[in-house]
């Protein structure tokens, strides 16, 4: 069903069959399709067409997927979905360290791609506009006054443990890698402390979560990193 959107898709595959499965199926949902078949086509679409999303192989004639998010990440802000036939961690970890926003491996189901699409654009326009306090469900959280609240209760979070929330919520819905949490929150000489990292984010957890052991607003995405998974209530 036509949805009426007029937001604009980047879908960057090599694979004829790929790109027809997907430009079907989000037209009928009334996004805009562009096509690109290899990076440097790719790179010229968006430059000119400026999309709000892209779709992105990373196995590409000459420019590779891992190059065009490298020069695409240097002038747009749009997120990019990785669908890709590699499923290595390394190379999810490549992708997403490079600025990519969520990975999908092949064969992909599409109405998860859809989700995904949804999910990421809606966390696009809310970036764009909220700017100082933020409620999840029952989490409730004012930046410029440090103040974190689960079921009006007020919650004390270390000075670590709010610059990992505050990193997690302002990349709503995007898989974080280990190495980009270090680098943002301790620099980049921790990217290699992971263990300092879980051990914080099990705090963060206890402190946030209704139940730390099966979290609902911090996923770990295995071997990779950490997705935060608010539902979006309302904002100030």
């Amino acid at each position: 069903m036509n949805t009426g959107t007029s937001e604009k898709i980047l879908v960057v595959d090599d694979d004829i069959q790929i790109q027809k499965a997907i430009r079907i199926a989000l037209s009928a949902r009334g996004y805009e399709v562009m096509l690109a078949s290899s990076g440097e086509e790719a790179l010229e679409t968006a430059l000119l067409k400026k999309p709000d999303l892209v779709i992105l192989d990373l196995s590409l004639p000459q420019m590779s997927g891992f190059e065009f998010c490298r020069e695409f990440r240097r002038w747009s802000e749009a997120p990019v979905i990785v669908l890709s036939i590699r499923d290595r961690e390394s190379d999810k970890i490549s992708a997403l360290d490079l600025g990519a926003d969520d990975y999908i491996t092949k064969p992909f189901n599409t109405a998860e791609l859809l989700a995904r699409i949804r999910a990421h654009l809606r966390r696009s326009k809310q970036a764009s506009v909220i700017e100082d306090e933020f409620e999840f469900d029952e989490l409730k959280v004012n930046f410029p006054g440090c103040r974190v609240v689960v079921n009006d209760v007020e919650v004390k979070l270390t000075k670590t443990e709010f610059a990992l929330l505050q990193y997690f919520i302002k990349n709503a819905g995007r898989v974080v890698t280990y190495n980009n949490l270090l680098s943002h929150v301790w620099g980049p000489e921790y990217e290699c402390d992971t263990q300092t990292l879980r051990v914080h984010i099990g705090n963060l957890r206890k402190k946030i979560e209704p139940d730390s052991n099966r979290p609902k607003f911090i996923i770990t995405e295995p071997g990779v990193g950490y997705r935060f998974t608010p539902s979006f209530t309302s904002q100030s």
